[in-house]
């Protein structure tokens, strides 16, 4: 018996020595992390017909001791599009894996797509992280395929990068059948981008990073940027506009303001002209720089996170334009600049910015001590300047004398309350005459909590309110307006 006791109390302790020993051969330490095959892993096909395709990430322990991986999942759970096997086990979210001392596993990701279906249900660009949890601390790898068989521009490899084209002063027709997904950032320089009616762009926005040997650099991603020579023709119709949209379009992403960069017109370029344009869903809808040039009409800017049209020491000429739920300002004129506006609606509700907003300076601190200014010239005419709050205009003249401010309104419809203040200088409606300012009681469109901006048949208060001008003598929905006496802003009402 006696021997029978010492036999098992030393298999006991040699089994506590191998408990501790396999406790104590995995390393906790937070900074010893994973290393993997790549950081991006690309499913470099573009389907055109339900197919699948399957790549092989490898991670790597480089570490003296074992690594236990406490969980490696894909970030959209139920709802991925991809699927895993992880070191011969399949499931998109498995626990405590183990790698041994400068060891390895594979993992298997595979994604099947249907490109027959709509973007909607099958998207043109499928990006997901696969997460792994270890020792505390989170590292991801992206996963990346294309969905829809489209024109990406740069590239199908473009995210997070910077491509420039020409074509020596001539034309790039967009007018593949196939839609458009701008996927990085395209500047366009010395070419004409000609988009004919009916065509469909999507961008693939996000954050990206630039790491140096100094610094990392991190920007928004997805923007198309015109530079030098470059210069835009958008030619859509009333029937069949032109789209700029972002690639996300489940219906849950439908009025989600900031999922692209916006359209960029950058300093001294020229001609630009847009007609019958959609832009939505962008930080900003369209930015139009020191001495470059745009002509606006019949377009419409909606959901951007931050304002809808800039315009900094610009000019602009914008016809039956509407604006609505900008998160900065529906219309932002900064530094100066020459601006006209006629039959245009910016309507500022449900969010908290404001519906214009323009200064004659650009601030080089903080605090405005230091700055340049330039003289404003705007002109409204037949507008509706209005929205959720009581205040729907803000003046920036940081000369102070008002006389880099010259700006006009003209048979407006505006909505401002700190503006006609017995102390405000100068007096706003000076120079908003003829002039309605109204108040959250009085009735202008349908429905503007429902976003719906045509004029209410029976109580709008901008029925008739305009005057003809010579040109405009339809509204943005192609109904002719009365020669006589037309209604304020971008929609004439229609009994």
């Amino acid at each position: 018996m006696l021997k029978d006791f010492r036999l098992i109390a030393g298999l006991l302790v040699i089994g506590l020595a191998l408990t501790f020993c396999q406790k104590e051969r995995f390393t906790t330490d937070a900074a010893d992390q994973l290393g993997f095959s790549t950081d991006t892993l690309r499913f470099d096909t573009v389907f055109t017909e339900l197919g699948s395709a399957t790549r092989i990430l490898k991670v790597y322990n480089t570490h003296k001791k074992s690594i236990r991986i406490s969980r490696i999942f894909l970030e959209n759970g139920a709802s991925s599009r991809f699927h895993l096997n992880i070191d011969g086990i399949s499931g998109g979210d498995q626990t405590d894996i183990e790698i041994a001392p400068n060891d390895s596993l594979y993992i298997f990701a595979e994604v099947t797509i249907n490109p027959d279906l709509p973007p909607a249900a099958s998207p043109f660009v499928l990006d997901e992280n696969l997460v792994f949890e270890t020792n505390g601390n989170t590292q991801k790898v992206v996963l990346e395929a294309w969905g829809q068989n489209a024109v990406y521009l740069p590239s199908r490899w473009g995210a997070g990068g910077v491509a420039a084209y020409g074509c020596n002063g001539g034309e790039w027709v967009w007018d593949d059948p196939r839609p458009y997904v701008i996927y990085g950032i395209l500047v366009i320089d010395d070419c004409t981008v000609r988009i004919p009616a009916g065509q469909h762009i999507y961008v693939h926005g996000g954050l990206a990073k630039e790491v140096t040997d100094t610094s990392v650099y991190r920007y928004n991603d997805g923007f198309l940027a015109f530079v030098g020579q470059g210069k835009l023709i958008v030619e859509g119709t009333l029937d069949k506009p032109v789209i700029f949209e972002s690639d996300r379009l489940e219906p849950e992403f439908d009025d989600v303001a900031g999922q692209w960069t916006g359209l960029w017109l950058q300093a001294g370029t020229r001609g630009h002209q847009i007609d019958y344009c959609i832009v939505r869903n962008s930080i900003i809808g369209i930015r139009v720089d020191s001495a470059a040039e745009l002509t606006l009409r019949n377009s419409q800017i909606y959901h951007t996170a931050s304002s809808g049209l800039i315009g900094v020491h610009a000019k602009i000429t914008a016809e039956n334009c509407l604006f609505y739920s900008n998160v900065g300002y529906s219309i932002q004129l900064e530094y100066g600049g020459d601006y006209s506006f006629n039959y245009c609606t910016a309507a500022n509700y449900g969010v908290n910015g404001e519906a214009l907003r323009m200064g004659d300076a650009l601030c080089l601190d903080e605090a405005c001590q230091t700055y340049d200014a330039y003289l404003l010239h705007v002109r409204f005419k037949n507008c509706i300047i209005v929205g959720g709050r009581t205040d729907q205009i803000t003046l920036f003249d940081r000369v102070g004398d008002g006389s880099l401010m010259d700006y006009r309104f003209e048979n407006c419809i505006v909505r401002v309350k700190d503006l006609i203040k017995p102390n405000a200088s100068p007096e706003f409606l000076d120079y908003c005459q003829p002039c309605l300012n109204v108040d959250g009681a009085d009735t202008i469109f349908i429905d503007p909590n429902r976003d719906m901006y045509r004029l209410d048949t029976l109580a709008s208060v901008a029925n008739k309110y305009a005057v003809p001008l010579p040109g405009i003598d339809k509204d943005l929905d192609g109904k002719q307006r009365d020669a006589a006496m037309p209604d304020a802003g971008c929609y004439e009402i229609e009994f």
